[in-house]
């Protein structure tokens, strides 16, 4: 048995293949007091970078070979203890990990045991870049500390409330079922963190307003929400579904597959790595910097216009899609790495849709900030934000939330 720390502060781990992200914040006040990344685990340039924001004190770094993730928490936990912030302070509740796909069984913030780590093992097979990174970094936390809870917060969670309608495709349903084969969505912590705040951003409850929310990073992903509850998600049973992203394809007639197979030549493998890593942005242009694009089509390089163009298509029949399937809808919402700084994407993907009651302030849409800010002007119908995400902030809350209910685990 495990009991929650006494404490408010938590650390939120996200363990990729070859690196662990991490935060720790005092939940008092949701502030930071220390930020870093581990990358290259497992090669000889590995590196920590790490910024200790409660005292103030500039960014350290290690350079040299990190053997595997034990060795990089270890590293990350003697970083915070520098700062005295240890992984053995009794300020220390909990730790929050962020977990990619936790199917249909989880749809909340959930207590990691053994029971649950035998069920994110089981989805391996559906996320088979992500899961295993997840596993290796709960496991080495757990050596760590095993006295305290560990909490498994799912990127899919937050879409298991759609309607069977939007989630299943049109597939035999017993071979489906057999295989787990469905919409299940990502990015679900950012969908949830943006969709509130754009709620409360116009003043409302999150139960009174319709969002549709736009995650456009390297990854990128749509949500409709109406209610603070998801309806439908443009990612599917993979990441791959969906918008133009940086270097996956997105929406793709799936007998493409088939043809590059027969005609082509190509594995299944082949096939795989070619839509998910050499599809999308750089596959069309050889970027996937949005920064980059733009500066090109500024330029009038033909290529690098055509992939925005195409971005933009995309992104347009998303929003029109969801905007028919929400009804009403009182907001819009841009976010991650592009959707928060990249004015000529959020333009662009807003354009000719006046009769939608939708329209860009050029002056409010030109202004940077990391704030929350409407960037559409006051006679329209449909609000358009631009909404900086905070996924770690959002497994931090729903870590701490879950731990401090008085619970024994």
């Amino acid at each position: 048995m495990t009991t929650a720390g006494q404490g408010t502060r938590v650390l939120v781990l996200n363990s990729g293949s070859s690196s662990v992200k991490y935060q720790l914040l005092d939940m008092r006040d949701a502030s930071r007091l220390a930020v870093g990344l581990v990358e290259r685990i497992g090669e000889e340039t590995s590196r920590l970078k790490h910024t200790p924001l409660a005292t103030g004190g500039a960014a350290r770094e290690q350079n040299g070979p990190i053997a595997d993730h034990a060795a990089a928490l270890k590293a990350v936990a003697a970083e915070l203890a520098v700062d005295g912030l240890g992984l053995d302070s009794p300020e220390l509740a909990a730790i929050g990990h962020r977990v990619v796909h936790g199917g249909l069984k989880f749809s909340a913030p959930t207590v990691i045991t053994d029971e649950v780590m035998a069920e994110i093992e089981r989805l391996v097979p559906v996320a088979p870049l992500h899961n295993p990174a997840n596993i290796t970094g709960i496991r080495t936390a757990q050596a760590l500390r095993p006295d305290l809870p560990q909490v498994a917060v799912f990127d899919t969670a937050f879409h298991t409330t759609m309607p069977e309608s939007a989630a299943r495709y049109a597939i035999d349903v017993e071979t489906a079922d057999a295989h787990r084969i469905r919409r299940y969505g990502f990015h679900g912590t950012s969908h949830a963190y943006v969709s509130r705040e754009t709620a409360k951003l116009l003043g409302k409850a999150p139960e009174d307003v319709n969002v549709i929310v736009l995650h456009l990073g390297n990854g990128a992903s749509a949500s409709a929400v109406r209610g603070g509850r998801c309806v439908d998600t443009s990612m599917g049973l993979t990441p791959l579904e969906g918008l133009v992203m940086g270097t996956r394809s997105g929406d793709i007639d799936p007998a493409v597959t088939f043809h590059l197979n027969r005609v082509a030549g190509m594995s299944v493998d082949e096939i795989d790595v070619l839509l998910n890593k050499k599809s999308g942005l750089v596959g069309l242009c050889g970027d996937n910097d949005m920064r980059e694009i733009r500066r090109r089509c500024d330029e009038g390089d033909e290529r690098a216009q055509l992939a925005f163009d195409i971005y933009i298509h995309r992104l347009k029949k998303y929003i029109g899609g969801y905007y028919a399937v929400l009804g009403k809808v009182d907001a819009i919402a841009f976010t991650a790495g592009v959707g928060e700084n990249a004015a000529p994407v959020r333009e662009a993907a807003i354009a000719g849709l006046e009769e939608l009651g939708l329209a860009v302030d050029g002056e409010l849409n030109a202004v940077r900030s990391d704030r929350p800010r409407l960037i559409s002007p006051e006679y329209a119908r449909v609000a358009v934000a631009a909404v900086p995400t905070d996924e770690e902030l959002e497994i931090a809350q729903q870590t701490y939330a879950l731990v401090r209910a008085g619970q024994q685990f």
